[in-house]
């Protein structure tokens, strides 16, 4: 049995291990956990929760998954072994990433690595005729040598692109046999499963299966990844909408096959339903049989210069990649414009119509070329509408109008001999044996989509729709089919009354949303007959709204034809043209797909406030809202006035409030007291053994400090800290957003003998030395475990495990947590944290730098040579140079960056510098400062000879210095053989030869 000569981590006894330092306190392979984290987010709406509906900030299954297992997992004293189980645990391993493979890598990217390779092993794969020119594989090649070549280029390339072919940890069963053997002879284990595992592993910490909570649950990571891993779960959150989304995973992603099927069941029957009742209606089809599935509108509004009414949008593009335009036409005789919709027109005129918009830089931009208007000199006079209002009134400012209209014809095509015949669908199905025809394949089904202006029997079936919801409209909010709740002013809210005058949630949808998600909701009632079915047809109506409201801009990316989501982002955007999506093109959106998990362990949930709890809980896993970075309390009413009266129906003991007056939220002295009333509870409903993990996202050091004062002040004491990227580089984000989560592991603190402040300063000192010291010694060079943000947050994080170890004479928490603060103070906690950053970056010396050389440079140049290596490890975010900037106190840092732009951050080369910043104090007199113009001298001239004569003229201590001279050229020089660094080649070429010229250079 594989491993079986190896000492368990855990003794075979039945006693609890109430103590035993666990896996995460010690290490977490956090790169790696960062990739899958990424890997997941990628999938967008292929994630496993994603499909129940819109929440913020989900944390990534896989990272709960790595959290709950390093929690249980116990660690010993071999790190670099309990790794290796770690990852085996997570098929994170080369065997566990080779059983998730499931695509073949490309030839194109087989053949780069083979040539790397001994000749004697391309000879095996490669034709030789065309080694010397464009290598490929032998035509010959068997199917087991391709097997057998698909896994030595795989072992061989970096874990980032190995997942470019693997499927998700989730998707498999985990570890193979073999694995297990290992993995148990380790442990002390007896398992064939990650839930039989999770429950030896919490009986013998807890004395019972372990029972993971989160008390901020959100859309239900943790709870239902905690149950998926055999754990009882238990799961809170003072949203309702949250709490519904966590009931769902649990419920429904996790109800089995039995469940899923009555819901798809039920889905189907609603859907055939209203589709038969838009049918009978006749609002989606025209006089040709084509059905709409797209009817896209924009504002209209009156010109006070011009006095025309002229409508609104950034770009008149309809469709890139079909070439279709709107393109204004004067009507002088009404002033106003009307909309001709062009296709397949040249790439001249597509882009004149990119940039002819008639509002930008939130100006009126009159197509006539007069004058601009400030959009909100437009707004001036903006009417609040009233709850009757479904459209905008005839004296309003800003109208609403129907320009373009796509439409999906069916049409057939047939053989007729050598003839390909087309006809209309009421042509084919009036042929002889038209069945027989299709089923044969003599007949087929085709699709071709048109865009069109709106005719005035269009504009007839828009009063149509507007008629048909006015004779239900009181009846349905009265029922809650349609929302019928008021809009609260607020952070996000306020802005849908000052931008368009709208005031209830019902507002934000178009007459002919409204009624299609209307008529689903009445036909949820009357068609289903099981509480997870009709929970499954609520959330299927929020989905919808999501993807269907006057939010859902159209036009989404260079090629795509369709709508984005109403949150595409964190808040209400007010759009000058949007679109409303026909029900066939609501399909997708309304049927609810999900893989089909058996969830056996018990699991509840129900929406409260996190500072009531009474569930005890062994793990506590938490992501607090901080900071207003999210005000979900506001953006969660949108689903609620759609789900508040049904909630009631289907959850007798919850309530449908969103509970604003509640929220955590905010930076003030209440903020911080809600806070710690929240974790003051956690730890009331923890064992004294118990282990909890706070997910935290923030890099400022004053943050931070509160963050400390308040877990210190709850009876936490902070033992590790972990940051794992978990944010895609989504291009509708934009500023330097934080990338990061930190993870801080706490337990209990025990320790009550104080001590004193001037103690503390060196204790931090030593934690943040020893805290890089340990990381740096678990790394992996060739595959890197950390980044450099990493160590950045472990210096936050070892400057709290010694602040919250113990409680600190001259400090009292209680006191602190309630004192109002000056404008720019900094309190003695922050002070330290902010200490701890210097200290770690004064002990993390670039590589290539002696220590000695390193600890006579200036704070700016330190800054300067760090960064440099930052940006070598494709390190852009402008938050990363920040905190650097910050821990050596380099104040004036932004004049040395070549760009500032969010996640494109970087360092000035020695050309960009040229001969700007030669005179002045600081840096423009540094050592660094005259390295970098002498480089610049031999790029410019191609002559090492001037760069030479610079540094004896210009540096008084040339002689003496000469080592450190050459030391730093030969780091700048080493840049232009790192990937990515393209841009300092040239320079670190002549860097090179500069340092080569010093080496010779004699009296």
């Amino acid at each position: 049995m594989i491993g079986k000569a190896e000492s368990p981590a855990i003794p075979e006894t039945d006693i609890p291990l109430a103590w035993a330092p666990c896996y995460i306190e010690k290490q977490f392979p956090v790169s790696k956990i960062s990739m899958e984290s990424y890997k997941e987010r990628k999938a967008v709406q292929s994630q496993t929760l994603t499909g129940l509906g819109k929440w913020w900030g989900r944390k990534p299954l896989v990272l709960v998954r790595a959290t709950i297992l390093g929690l249980l997992m116990p660690a010993s004293d071999d790190p670099i072994k309990d790794r290796d189980i770690f990852l085996k645990l997570m098929t994170m391993d080369e065997e566990g990433l080779w059983r998730r493979k499931e695509k073949p890598i490309p030839e194109k990217r087989l053949i780069e690595e083979l040539i790397k390779l001994p000749t004697s092993i391309q000879q095996r794969f490669l034709d030789l005729n065309t080694l010397r020119e464009a290598p490929r594989l032998r035509t010959d090649i068997s199917r087991v040598e391709k097997a057998e070549l698909q896994h030595l280029v795989f072992q061989r390339i970096p874990y980032s692109e190995k997942l470019m072919y693997c499927c998700r940890p989730e998707q498999i069963d985990g570890p193979s046999g073999d694995t297990w053997e290992e993995i148990n002879a380790y442990l002390g284990t007896n398992s064939t499963r990650l839930p039989e595992l999770v429950e030896e592993l919490g009986r013998r910490r807890f004395g019972h299966r372990p029972r993971v909570g989160d008390s901020f649950c959100g859309a239900g990571s943790v709870p239902f990844e905690g149950a998926r891993l055999g754990c009882d779960a238990y799961g809170s959150d003072l949203s309702p909408v949250a709490a519904l989304l966590t009931w769902s995973a649990l419920n429904i992603v996790g109800g089995g096959e039995e469940v899923a099927k009555k819901i798809k069941d039920a889905q189907r029957k609603i859907f055939e339903a209203v589709d038969r009742k838009v049918t009978e209606w006749g609002i989606e089809h025209n006089e040709q049989g084509w059905r709409a599935d797209a009817f896209l509108y924009c504002v209209e509004v009156f010109d006070p210069e011009s006095a025309w009414m002229i409508p609104l949008a950034p770009s008149w593009v309809i469709g890139e990649k079909s070439r279709t335009i709107g393109k204004l036409i004067p009507d002088k005789e009404n002033k106003r414009y009307d909309i001709e919709i062009h296709h397949e027109v040249s790439q001249e005129e597509m882009n004149l119509a990119r940039h002819s918009g008639t509002v930008q830089n939130s100006r009126l931009m009159p197509p006539d070329g007069g004058p601009t208007t400030p959009i909100d000199v437009i707004r001036h006079n903006l009417r609040m509408w009233e709850n009757e209002d479904l459209v905008p009134r005839s004296k309003d400012i800003f109208q609403e109008r129907l320009y373009c209209i796509r439409w999906k014809e069916t049409y057939y095509e047939m053989k007729d001999e050598a003839k390909l015949l087309e006809m209309t669908k009421q042509e084919a199905e009036a042929l002889p044996h038209f069945q027989t025809l299709l089923e044969n394949g003599k007949l087929k089904e085709k699709t071709r989509r048109h865009y069109r202006a709106p005719t005035k029997e269009d504009i007839k079936r828009e009063q149509k729709v507007l008629g048909l919801l006015r004779e239900r409209f009181d009846d349905w909010q009265a029922k809650g089919y349609i929302p019928s709740r008021r809009i609260e002013p607020g952070k996000e809210t306020t802005r849908l009354f000052r931008e368009r005058g709208w005031t209830h949630w019902h507002h934000l949808f178009t007459p002919r949303q409204l009624l299609i998600h209307g008529c689903i909701m009445e036909n949820s009632r009357e068609r289903i007959d099981s509480s997870h079915s009709s929970v499954a047809a609520l959330l299927g109506v929020g989905r919808c709204c999501d993807w269907n409201s006057r939010l859902c801009r159209w036009g989404v990316g260079a090629a795509r034809e369709s709508f984005a989501q109403t949150f595409y982002n964190q808040a209400f955007n007010t759009l000058f043209n949007y679109g409303s999506k026909g029900l066939r093109l609501l399909e997708g959106v309304w049927h609810m797909r999900f893989d089909v998990n058996d969830l056996l362990t018990a699991k509840s949930c129900l929406p409260l406030d996190a500072r009531k709890i009474t569930e005890l809980c062994d793990l506590w896993i938490t992501d607090p809202p901080y900071a207003d970075a999210i005000n979900y309390e506001e953006l969660s009413e949108f689903f609620l006035a759609w789900y508040e009266k049904k909630l009631p129906n289907l959850f007798p003991d919850w309530y449908s409030d969103s509970k604003r007056a509640l929220a955590v939220k905010g930076h003030d002295d209440s903020f911080r007291r809600s806070m710690v009333d929240s974790y003051k509870r956690l730890v009331e409903c923890l064992p004294d053994n118990g282990l909890q993990v706070v997910m935290f996202t923030h890099q400022d050091a004053a943050v931070w400090a509160d963050l400390a004062i308040i877990l210190w002040t709850a009876g936490l004491s902070v033992v590790s800290a972990w940051c794992v990227a978990t944010e895609t580089d989504a291009v509708i984000k934009e500023g330097n957003y934080v990338q990061g989560t930190v993870l801080l592991v706490l337990r209990k603190r025990t320790e009550e003998q104080t001590v004193f402040l001037d103690e503390i300063v060196q204790r931090v000192e030593t934690e943040v030395k020893r805290q890089l010291d340990t990381m740096i010694a678990l790394d992996d060079e060739s595959d890197p475990n950390f980044g450099d943000a990493d160590y950045q947050l472990a210096a936050y994080a070892a400057a709290l495990r010694v602040l919250t170890e113990r409680p600190i004479e001259e400090i009292d928490p209680s006191k602190e947590i309630l004192r109002q603060r000056k404008p720019g103070e900094v309190n003695p906690v922050e002070q330290l944290i902010r200490n701890a950053v210097k200290i770690a970056c004064d002990h993390l010396v670039p590589i290539g730098i002696e220590n000695d050389i390193w600890k006579s440079l200036s704070s700016m140049e330190r800054f300067y040579l760090k960064g440099l290596e930052v940006e070598s490890h494709a390190e852009y975010r402008n938050g990363v140079y920040q905190e650097l900037a910050r821990g050596f106190g380099a104040t004036d840092y932004t004049s040395l960056l070549a760009s500032t732009r969010a996640n494109q951050t970087r360092l000035k080369t020695a050309g960009e510098f040229g001969r700007r910043m030669l005179s002045g104090e600081g840096f423009p007199r540094s050592l660094i400062r005259q390295l970098l113009f002498a480089v610049h001298q031999v790029t410019k001239n191609d002559q090492t000879r001037d760069g030479l004569n610079w540094l004896r003229t210009e540096l008084a201590d040339y002689w003496t210095i000469r080592e450190k001279i050459i030391n730093l050229l030969d780091y700048i020089a080493a840049l232009g053989h790192i990937s990515g660094m393209g841009h300092w080649r040239k320079d670190a070429e002549a860097a090179g030869l500069l340092a080569g010229s010093v080496r010779n250079d004699h009296v």
